[in-house]
Order: C-alpha cells, then sequence, then structure tokens
C-alpha cells in the first residue's frame, strides 16, 4: 500500500527545492531498506508572494525590498547555497532577473497533476529558475518547461491562456494558511503527520514511520 505524501510549496522557495531534494533521498533510502515500501507524492500551492503583480517585479527592486538591498540578501542565501551544494543543487540566484508572480506554475503543476505524477515538472520548474534564471512568469516558457517535462506544449500553453483553475489554486493557498502553514516547505505523510520545513532526510524518516505506523498495527 502507498503512502499518500502532501508537498505544499513554492517554485520561487530555495529551501523547497531542498526539501525535495531531502524528501527524495528519504524514500531512496526507504525503498532501499524496504522494497515493498511505495509513496505516492502530490504538490500543492503556496504563494511566498501572492500580492507581486501578474508581471513579476524585477528582482534587484524585489530584494531592495524583502532584504534591503542584494548585499544583504547574499548574507541570506550563503546558508541556502551552502544547503544546496550537500543535495547537489548548484543555485545560481544570480541568473535571476526577475521575480515572478506563481499563479500559473501552480495552475501549470495543478494541471500535469491531473494527468498523472507531476514531480517532473517541478522538478524542472525549480531548475529553470534556480539554475537556469528563466522568467517562470512568462506562460511561453511555461509551456517549454512542460514540454521538457514530456508534457503536450500545444495543451500546456491552452491551458494556461485559459485561466482554468485559477479561482482553485487561490482557494487552495487560502485553505493552507488557514490550517496554519505559515512556511513552505510543509510535509504531510499518510494525512496525518505534519513536518513544516526543508528538514534532513533522517527527520522526513522518522516522520514516514509514524504515518505508517497505525497501518502496521491494524
Amino acid at each position: 500500500m502507498s503512502l499518500t505524501i502532501d508537498v505544499i510549496s513554492d517554485v520561487v522557495c530555495p529551501w523547497c527545492y531542498i526539501g525535495k531534494r531531502r524528501l527524495e533521498s528519504a524514500l531512496a533510502a526507504l525503498s532501499h531498506s524496504d522494497p515493498g515500501f511505495g509513496a505516492v507524492v502530490n504538490w500543492h500551492p503556496f504563494q511566498l508572494n501572492p500580492d507581486l503583480p501578474p508581471e513579476g517585479v524585477d528582482r534587484r527592486a524585489y530584494l531592495e525590498a524583502k532584504f534591503g538591498g542584494p548585499a544583504r540578501a547574499d548574507e541570506i542565501y550563503a546558508r541556502v547555497r551552502a544547503a544546496g551544494d550537500t543535495v547537489g543543487i548548484p543555485f545560481a540566484l544570480e541568473k535571476i532577473q526577475r521575480q515572478p508572480n506563481t499563479l500559473d506554475t501552480h495552475r501549470l503543476i495543478a494541471w500535469a497533476q491531473g494527468q498523472g505524477d507531476a514531480g517532473g515538472l517541478v522538478e524542472r520548474l525549480f531548475r529553470a529558475y534556480f539554475l537556469d534564471g528563466r522568467y517562470l512568469g512568462d506562460r511561453a516558457v511555461l509551456a517549454e518547461i512542460a514540454g521538457e517535462a514530456g508534457l503536450d506544449v500545444t495543451a500546456a500553453a491552452m491551458f494556461l491562456d485559459s485561466g482554468q483553475l485559477t479561482d482553485r489554486i487561490v482557494a487552495m493557498d487560502a485553505r493552507a494558511r488557514e490550517l496554519g502553514v505559515e512556511g513552505v516547505p510543509f510535509f504531510v505523510f499518510g494525512e496525518r503527520v505534519a513536518v513544516s520545513g526543508a528538514h534532513e532526510p533522517a527527520v522526513l524518516l522518522d516522520a514516514i514511520a509514524q504515518a505508517r505506523e497505525p497501518a502496521e498495527q491494524t
């Protein structure tokens, strides 16, 4: 029986990318020690900056408003870079020119998830933003990334332009906040054990063990 893992995240959150890597490490270790284990990972929306305009903002202006400028941002991001190095993510934050509103990225993930596993798309969105500096506020770019993830580019572009799932994403984001999610990544294992933050694999493995416990006792 597969364990459901719900991940609340945003694609412009570096700790969410790190958290994804650590979750993958935990699942790989568990699959090795318990070959019968299976997991289904579902991705849920959380916008770190829901008030950004649809066209996004200049990255320098964003850093100025959020951190007081690039210099202070570099100090804060030093920890991010160090953590990224431990999980094979060579963050290239200097390539990011524009901070996007991520509503469309969450719509695209939900659309892909409706067709199956969205993990590949999520990975490519993270890579596009944090490693390549691609602008995720451009629907044409998002459609290209969908194609790189094995999805139909034309269908993705048509979906993005349709506006479908917008209300659903906004409602899901609001619901997460109502339930007490204040930061991401936020993991829920087996619909009952929650972990907030990009914790090391050992912490996630412990949460998974707790989530599996009732099933093993029945």
